[in-house]
């Protein structure tokens, strides 16, 4: 079985294509990754420089473990929320593009 016949123009299966898509992918887990990292290294840098802060009491526990048990986990929950939903948004466009380069390039012959 011979594979599929490509228009010269076939603008999805291109690298220009892919190289776009995978940049925008990438941009946006480093984005992701980043915010977790800032999060999950900055609660020791907190206790390190401002101890007095984090020592706080704030509904009987100390302001880092209200931060480490109770927040940690809905904040990555939204990273991962944010990172599922711009990832659609970034698949939805990529569609749109394709679509509108194949309607203009079928507009053109």
């Amino acid at each position: 079985m011979s594979a599929p016949e490509r228009s010269p123009h076939d603008y999805t299966h291109s690298e220009e294509f892919l190289q776009t898509l995978m940049r925008r992918q990438l941009r946006l887990s480093v984005a992701c990754a980043l915010t977790f990292l800032v999060a999950l290294l900055g609660l020791p840098v907190l206790n390190y420089f401002v101890p007095e802060l984090m020592a706080r009491r704030i509904g009987g526990y100390p302001l880092t473990w209200l931060l480490l048990g109770v927040l940690f986990f809905p904040f990555v929950w939204v990273i991962a929320w944010v990172f599922i939903r711009r990832s659609i948004a970034l698949e939805e466009a990529e569609v749109r593009e394709v679509k509108s380069r194949e309607e203009n390039e079928t507009g053109r012959k």
